[in-house]
Formats: structure tokens, sequence, C-alpha cells
């Protein structure tokens, strides 16, 4: 909504200002067009009957940024003073997956001067009663995941801004808006023009970024919520988006991100791979501490300690490549979920969407049994593992056989179970994150297995998957006389 309001009154005694537009004034069309196009605006006025005669231009581009010109005509004898106003209202609190803000913000947003970057939850906004915030320029209104509202004034104009609540007819309203912080007076005889903007559609990275730049809106960019890895997470996009523009794919896009990050990682990894090369070779040297030290863990612990300093070994080097991994991992899922390019972009074969879950399903022998696991109590939730799922959890799993086996057996055990609990988790992820995954680890199979050959590490990986399916020989105990 745009308007203009009176001044307040001096006191209760005080002549009412002139009548001005509201929600029940009738408008006529200026001239004959009253379609609203890219190409066309549309012009409305109203005549107060008065000597007050307001004009409304609305003018909206492709991508759904309406440009509001409001014209005032004085016809009177005296000066009249009024605030231009403009605001936002979303009727009803939206039902939703992320409307707590576990992985992006939805509700009320904004860039105001007086607080800068400015985030409401749709119950922050119910509980407290909201001043007004100064600001020069910048803009306000409502978020959700791939859509916004905002109410953007000209830059530089110095207005108060709020978020406000009420609830008629038991109905939530919410509400952004701005008033300029000083009236207009408009002599008698002339007239007065002033010009706002109400942005209505997808946050699409570049229309936003083009927004900011062309009409010098104060950091418009931050409608799109990067969450805590931001520096990660925007630059990545980029980086897909621009992988994308040579390849016409998003799937292919971030498979090439996948290598370029192998690549930049390639020092770490090889020196990680390196000294796994180095633990497999003293595999031997290891059992026999074990069965000299099989009572005394101590010793165990410090004749390991001294084998791994005398071998230059480093026993945690190999989890650095992991945990590198993991904001890489969050930050392009955060890009997955919350970019519009990415939803319902296509891979190949049954991926139609990258944004959502394979669709395939094993627990429905991939759509020869027609009943859905995911209305099983407690885990159904769990039961939706695809065709990529379960290949990412078998690169895992062949991963996990280049590398020394633990000497511990419980942490034996837990290896060996994480594929399975990674497949069973990573089910429901969107399936681009799971190809991802799957890229990554064959990659670094591929990686690990050369660079440990090179240092002379027996890799005998077909082995190491035979013997996995061998029945191991119980344990037998002395017989005493």
């Amino acid at each position: 909504e745009q308007g203009w309001s009176n001044p307040p009154a001096a006191n209760a005694a005080a002549p009412a200002g002139p009548k001005l537009p509201d929600d029940q004034t009738v408008w006529t069309v200026d001239g004959t067009n009253a379609t609203l196009t890219a190409t066309t605006p549309v012009t409305l006025n109203f005549d107060n009957g008065a000597g007050l005669i307001f004009h409304r231009t609305f003018a909206v581009d492709d991508h759904y940024l309406f440009t509001v010109t409001q014209t005032v005509d004085n016809k009177t004898t005296g000066a009249v003073s009024m605030f231009p106003y403009a605001l936002v209202s979303r009727h009803g609190t939206p039902q939703g997956d992320n409307v707590n803000g576990l992985i992006l913000h939805e509700g009320g947003v904004g860039y105001l001067t007086g607080k800068n970057l400015v985030d409401y939850k749709y119950s922050d906004i119910q509980k407290d009663v909201q001043d007004d915030i100064q600001s020069n320029g910048g803009w306000l209104g409502f978020t959700d995941k791939y859509f916004s509202a905002t109410v953007l004034p000209e830059p530089n104009t110095p207005v108060q801004a709020r978020f406000s609540w009420a609830k008629p007819a038991n109905l939530d309203i919410y509400q952004a808006s701005f008033v300029d912080k000083d009236p207009v007076t408009i002599a008698a005889g002339q007239s007065i023009t002033n010009k706002n903007y109400v942005y209505a559609g997808a946050k699409v990275e570049s229309v936003i970024g083009g927004y900011q730049t062309q009409y010098g809106f104060d950091h418009f960019e931050y409608m799109i919520d990067w969450g805590w890895f931001w520096f990660l997470t925007h630059p990545m996009f980029k980086l897909i988006a621009l992988l994308h523009g040579l390849f016409g794919n998003f799937g292919l896009a971030i498979l090439a991100v996948t290598v370029l990050i192998k690549l930049a990682l390639f020092p770490l990894a090889n020196r990680s791979y390196a000294s796994m090369a180095a633990m497999r070779n003293v595999q031997p040297e290891m059992k026999a501490l074990q069965e000299r030290f099989k009572d005394d863990r101590p010793g165990l612990q410090q004749a390991t300690m001294e084998l791994y300093k005398r071998e230059k070994i480093n026993p945690i080097s190999g989890c650095w490549p992991v945990l590198i991994q993991i904001p890489i991992f969050y930050s392009l899922y955060t890009v997955l979920y919350i970019t519009i390019e990415m939803r319902h972009a296509p891979f190949f074969g049954w991926i139609q969407d990258l944004a959502a879950p394979d669709p395939t399903n094993l627990f429905t022998a991939f759509g020869l049994l027609h009943w859905d696991p995911t209305v099983v109590p407690v885990f159904g939730h769990f039961l939706m593992i695809g065709v990529w799922p379960l290949v990412m959890g078998f690169t895992m799993w062949l991963q996990m056989k280049l590398n020394p086996p633990p000497p511990d057996p419980t942490q034996a055990m837990i290896f060996q179970i994480m594929p399975i609990i990674f497949t069973f988790t990573l089910g429901t992820f969107p399936a681009g994150l799971v190809i991802y995954w799957c890229w990554n680890n064959t990659l670094s199979i591929t990686q690990q297995y050369i660079i440990m050959k090179r240092h002379g590490a027996d890799v005998n990986l077909f082995g190491n998957i035979i013997s996995s399916f061998k029945r191991k020989p119980a344990a037998t105990g002395k017989s005493g006389s």
C-alpha cells in the first residue's frame, strides 16, 4: 500500500487535515490503458473534491519491481503538508519446515541504517512492541525461502520504519512500513511528486544484486540469507553459477566445483595420505607391539607414540581432509536449500530436481511396491534411501578399505557402520548434495590410492574388499593340563 497521511494534530480539538485517499477510495484510470505490463504503466487519479488531486502511476519490470510515483496537485488557496508512506502486510502466520529459522531466516527483514540488518521472526514481531527505526533509505518487508515482498524508499531519504502486528477477527496481520521523517509541503497552485518501490518477487541473486547496483538500494543483497558461512556460501554459489553458464547443467557445475575443491586441498590431502601410507607400512610393527604390550595399555600407548615419532607419522593428519569438508559440505547444502536457481534444476536420468531428495527408494523396490515407508513411526523418515544415497554409502565404504584398520576393536566397529549411518542420514538430503559426496568420494579414492602407492604402501584394495566378506576364524584358547 502506498499513500499519504496527515501530520498529527496538535490536540484533540484541532481540525482534521484534508481528505486523503484511503482503502475506500474509488480511483479512476487516466486515459484508456488499464492493463499494467512491463512496457505499459498505469496511472490512477482521485479528486478529493476540496482542491487536492492525487495521481498514482504504477510501473513494473520483468522481475516484479514496482515503481510507484505519487503526485499531488494543490488547487487550494493555501499550503498543504502531508507525509508519504508505504507498507506491505502479510496475512496469517506461514507454516513450514523452516519457520523457526533453523537454516535460513523467514519473517521480517530489512536493512535500516539505524540498526543495519534487522531480522525478526514472526513470533518476535508478536511479542515485541516495535519502536520506529530511523533510517536514511534502506528497505524492509517479509521474506520466505524463495520469495520476498519489500518496500523501498528512494535511496538516502530519511524515513521512520517499523514492524508491527495485529490480530483482528482471529487473523494474524504482520506489517512492515515506513513513513517519511519530514512532511512535504505543497504550496498553493503547486504540485509535488514522491517515488518509492515495492519488490514482490523471487530472490534471484543476479536480480537482487542488479537492483542494488542500478537503483542504489542499500545492501539489498542481504535479502538472501547465505547463512553463518556466508564467506564460503556466496562465493560457492557464484562459482557454481559461473560453471553452469559453461556446462548448462547445475549438476555438472557441482561436479566441476568438486574437482576444483580437490585441487585446492591437494597439498593437505597429499600430506594426509602420505601419513596413512606410512601407517600402513608400520602395521607389522604395530601388531608386534600389541602382542608385546597386550596386558599393558599405558606401555602400548607410549611405544606407539615412539613408533610414530621415529617414522614421522602424524596419526591425526587423516582427519584434516574430513574436517575441512564440513564447512564446504554445509555451504553447498545451504546453496542447494535456499537458492531459487537450484529449485527444480535437473541433472540426468531420474534426478529432475537437485534441491529435492532422490525420488527412488530401496524400500519400495524402486517403485515396484506401492507404499510409503516414511509413514512408519519413529524411524520412517530415514527409510528414504534412493539410488544415489546407496552409491554414496558404497563409495564411502570403499574409501575406508584403503585406510589402515584402527587397532582398537571399538573404533574398527564404528568405522564399519559409519557408511551405513551416512547412507540413511543423507537419504533425505538434496540429491545435488549426495551426488557431490559420491563424486568427492570417488576422487578421494583415486587420489588416495595413487599417493599411497607412490609412498610404497601395499594397497591391496581388492583383497581388503574380499576379506570383508570372509568369516573370521573363532578365537581359540589354550588348553591347560
